[in-house]
């Protein structure tokens, strides 16, 4: 039985940060199950995050970035973790997404038709995000623009489909009770690999 592939990205630039303590729980668990895991931290890789030249023209993919591609292309289950600022992600992984989900990769533009063809169906993804701002306050007053960019706007229009979505918020002055409990959650969704 072919075991299921496992990439874990975590978007956040500092390695101290509690992204990585949340990367790391859910690797754990995913090494738990009999899937096989993979990992990229988007700090550690060597690559020109500015997309130069737009779809006009490919900018030349750095190693970094080919073996990237890769990864993701083999994946089926994509974790992402990331803290939304200034609700957003960090510049450097919109560089990162820039580079790497590109047409001919992860879609294909259709002559005539005005959606692409999603070249990451049958993949399914978990966004763990983590925030200042209360999550109802995210919801109700700016309808959740991060998760709605990235989730619908990238997986989903690449075809990764269902997105599930892990909203970590206080997270500025949060205890270390609730962080010990987010990273048990988090290892236990490692553990069944969604």
């Amino acid at each position: 039985m072919k075991r299921n592939q496992v990439l874990i990205i975590n978007g956040h630039p500092d390695p101290e940060s509690f992204n990585t303590g949340l990367t790391e729980a859910y690797h754990t668990g995913a090494q738990k199950s009999n899937a096989e895991v993979s990992l990229i931290n988007i700090r550690d890789l060597e690559f020109n995050p500015n997309l130069a030249f737009g779809y006009r023209k490919r900018t030349e993919l750095e190693p970094d970035l080919l073996s990237s591609i890769e990864k993701i292309k083999a994946a089926d289950h994509l974790v992402w973790v990331f803290p939304m600022w200034w609700y957003g992600y960090p510049a450097l992984m919109k560089g990162f997404i820039d580079r790497t989900f590109l047409p001919g990769i992860t879609f294909e533009h259709v002559h005539g038709k005005a959606m692409p063809r999603k070249l990451l169906k049958g993949k399914t993804g978990r966004i763990i995000v983590t925030s200042d701002t209360p999550k109802w306050y995210d919801m109700l007053f700016l309808k959740s623009p991060a998760i709605n960019q990235f989730k619908r706007g990238t997986l989903e229009f690449c075809g990764i489909n269902p997105v599930h979505v892990s909203y970590i918020s206080p997270i500025k002055d949060s205890s270390l009770e609730f962080r010990t409990k987010w990273l048990s959650k988090i290892e236990k969704l490692g553990e069944v690999n969604k």
